[in-house]
């Protein structure tokens, strides 16, 4: 297996009497596609708030690339390669599709929105926000008003302004949310090419996706990772299936 991008150890936060996090290891292997799952109210918002930045864990540590982030506030593990899709920043619904990501272009080089003149107008910015809208299939969506996208579009865009910034590993929180059928299938065919490129850290209640893409899977309940593998082993694993498996396969028909 590569070495680990991304290395978790012995993470932990509590929330007064409860424990959001126990003593969480996690590896993602540089290029791989990890999954993480397991039931509402197991961690993981909890988990990836502490992975940006936004969190600080009441111990453990995490490692970037080998280098120890754990007290690195969120734009700087940001300016190293860590992109969390979906709230890079708000999509502005006002405005065009190309300057939203253009915007986040301006965002991840430092600069200020108070002195932001149209990014669209700069070619330092518009040229890596047009290749972000290619590389998700959105190359002619530019000059379309966000608030004239359809929900999975959003998904789409929000994508695109994460790629902008170049980054190491893509964080993607939930990025089924809310799709339907067609748009979830055409996001699954879109994160099968990224993860070609990119290293990728999905969390998904979508277990039809978390199996067509993964290469490893954690599963993750009551802050624990009671179980790590591939989507195979993960599918069969007793305790896996007894917490929270289950109850998925009865859902999505996989057995």
């Amino acid at each position: 297996m590569a070495d680990a991008l991304l290395r978790v150890a012995e993470l932990t936060k509590r929330f007064g009497g409860v424990i959001a996090s126990e003593g969480v290891a996690l590896d993602v292997a540089d290029g791989e596609l990890h999954a993480i799952i397991g039931p509402n109210g197991a961690g993981k918002t909890t988990l990836i708030g502490q992975l940006t930045g936004e969190i600080a864990p009441d111990s453990g540590r995490i490692y970037f690339a080998g280098q120890d982030i754990t007290a690195l506030p969120t734009h700087q593990r940001s300016a190293i390669g860590m992109a969390r899709s979906f709230q890079i920043t708000s999509l502005f619904l006002d405005m065009t599709v190309l300057d939203n990501v253009a915007l986040a272009v301006q965002a991840h080089a430092g600069h200020s929105f108070r002195f932001w003149t149209p990014a669209r107008s700069e070619r330092a910015l518009r040229a890596p926000a047009q290749a972000a809208l290619a590389r998700v299939g959105a190359a002619d969506r530019g000059n379309v008003v966000v608030a004239d996208l359809s929900h999975g579009e959003h998904r789409q865009i929000e994508i695109a302004m994460a790629l902008a910034t170049r980054p190491r590993l893509l964080l993607l929180d939930e990025p089924m949310a809310g799709m339907g059928p067609e748009e979830s299938a055409r996001l699954v065919n879109l994160l099968r090419e990224l993860k070609k490129e990119y290293t990728i850290l999905l969390i998904e209640h979508d277990m039809e996706a978390v199996f067509a893409l993964a290469d490893r899977i954690s599963v993750l309940v009551y802050g624990r990772v009671i179980a790590t593998g591939t989507p195979a082993a993960i599918r069969v694993n007793p305790e896996v299936i007894q917490a929270y498996l289950g109850e998925q396969q009865a859902v999505t028909g996989h057995g």
